[in-house]
């Protein structure tokens, strides 16, 4: 395992575990490594440190107490306004939305052209598909966050 300190286009900061260099590589290349903030694939590694244990007798003279706020706060809870912000907007979508998964360009053509009931739905779609579903003026927007299943 390899954990990585990533960064989007849009300069947020994020790290991620995988299985190998080429094991990133290869998710990479597919767009399957999105930022968990913005959802935005075009994600690059950044400098990090290698991660090197000290000798027992100096880390435990050197060892800081953690802060408290990383020891109170489990890894499910926002850090801070903005990721508040995001999981109350993806509970709303959830809560108030059809989830129809990879089939989403397809439901959302189904539905503007009156061969399926309206409704408020979510999903997937690649990018390539979103944009020809603007250019086809079905009204459609890009959610701020990817799909549980694909957090990294």
């Amino acid at each position: 395992m390899i954990r990585y300190d990533l960064k989007c286009g849009e300069g947020h900061g994020f790290d991620s575990w995988f299985a190998s260099a080429a094991a990133f590589d290869g998710l990479l290349a597919r767009g399957l490594v999105a930022c968990p903030v913005c959802g935005s694939t075009g994600v690059e590694k950044t400098l990090m440190a290698p991660a090197v244990r000290p000798a027992r007798k100096a880390a435990t003279a050197t060892a800081a107490p953690p802060e408290p706020d990383v020891v109170d706060r489990p890894l499910s809870q926002p850090r801070n306004p903005v990721e508040e912000a995001m999981a109350t907007l993806r509970r709303q979508v959830e809560e108030n939305s059809e989830y129809v998964g990879m089939n989403f360009a397809a439901e959302a053509r189904r539905m503007h052209a009156g061969n399926a009931p309206e409704r408020a739905i979510h999903g997937e779609a690649k990018p390539d598909e979103a944009r020809k579903l603007i250019e086809e003026g079905v009204p459609v927007a890009p959610l701020p966050f990817v799909p549980a299943r694909k957090t990294n």
